[in-house]
């Protein structure tokens, strides 16, 4: 595996991804099932009509972008499990920026716009905020950020959810929520006509999974966030500030996570729902991006098979008579058989093994 090329990684996974869905159907067959049926429904559940094709799309946008995010930081050395906080936290950003701008700003379509952008950056701004923060830790404290990220995970679902609860609930809401972002708030639902997901959003993350990748391969600034991840030392000796680049990793990093939950919240929720409510996006991103060895581009049709097995799962577990644990169970074995070669390549480059010497 540390000699392995990227596209010998993808082939890897991509059979990991066969093996893992091989012993799922055989394990739906033992608990006295039909796997074709279930396949059928897998397949069906996630292309199988227009309404669900939209569906798994709009997964796919969520898990491509939170992938991305946690590629930026993996690709260099960095491991930032706390997308799911980090996309919270941008989420609130990005929901009460709108609300408190929106009498600002005219209504009609160019106040949307501008409401659109205003929470963007702010979705940006609060990810990337929250995602400087272990960075900080880990470059100059040397806290590892592991279990700073995980850790503030569950203080950005805590504070977030007290404010939801409190002071930025609606006005009579039984359900815990913000206020409904403005009417003139949301991505045009073309071509699907979805109130939920617009192609739009597609065309988004196309563009910023582009911008990442040249920015990680192209510039500079790419290359000196994976030289401090992966040989501090020699970023150092070449005139790289090293601590300060693992900042800027994690900020980068948090920062598309942000965007991603500027997506959820104007393409899809049009408000800020209760933190623990809302999809893991931010956990099965780790495994998205390992899948795709990491890199930024991989990060879409790995993204797109998550994105379909999430729509599937909802719709076997409606339309057919197969336990909801043993769905969340075969998705669990695609992610430890996909993740598994990936995390052992990793730990072992981290753990310095590997070479002529070794």
């Amino acid at each position: 595996m540390l000699e392995a090329t990227v596209l010998e990684r993808l082939g890897i996974a991509l059979a990991s991804i066969a093996t893992a869905i091989f012993i799922g159907l055989l394990a739906v067959a033992l608990s006295g099932y039909s796997p074709l049926l279930f396949l059928n429904n897998l397949i069906v559940g996630s292309v199988g009509s227009e309404r669900i094709l939209a569906r798994t799309l709009r997964f796919s946008t969520f898990f491509i972008v939170t992938g991305v995010a946690v590629a930026i930081a993996f690709r260099a050395g960095v491991f930032n499990i706390g997308v799911q906080g980090q996309f919270i936290v941008g989420g609130i950003f990005c929901t009460m920026s709108i609300l408190w701008t929106a009498p600002l700003l005219p209504t009609g379509t160019v106040g949307g716009i501008g409401l659109m952008l205003v929470g963007t950056v702010a979705a940006a701004v609060g990810g990337g905020l929250y995602g400087a923060l272990p960075g900080v830790l880990k470059a100059y404290a040397d806290a590892n950020e592991i279990i700073t990220t995980i850790m503030l995970n569950f203080i950005a679902i805590g504070v977030v959810s007290w404010l939801v609860t409190n002071p930025f609930r609606a006005e009579g809401s039984t359900n815990v929520r913000t206020e409904s972002l403005p009417e003139n708030v949301g991505l045009p639902p073309i071509v699907f006509g979805d109130s939920g997901f617009s192609i739009v959003g597609v065309l988004l993350t196309l563009a910023l999974v582009a911008v990442v990748a040249i920015v990680m391969a192209q510039t500079r600034s790419g290359y000196d966030m994976v030289t401090s991840g992966y040989q501090a030392s020699a970023a150092v000796y070449s005139g790289v500030d090293a601590k300060r680049t693992i900042v800027t990793t994690m900020t980068f990093s948090g920062a598309v996570a942000g965007l991603a939950s500027a997506l959820y919240v104007i393409m899809f929720q049009g408000s800020f729902i209760e933190p623990a409510s809302i999809h893991t996006y931010g956990y099965d991103a780790i495994a998205v991006s390992l899948l795709a060895a990491n890199n930024p581009v991989g990060v879409i049709p790995a993204g797109l098979l998550f994105g379909g097995l999430n729509s599937s799962g909802s719709y076997v577990q409606t339309y057919s008579d197969v336990p909801v644990q043993l769905i969340d169970g075969i998705v669990g074995i695609v992610i430890v058989f996909v993740a598994a070669p990936e995390l052992f390549r990793m730990a072992a480059e981290r753990a310095g093994l590997g070479g002529d010497d070794e």
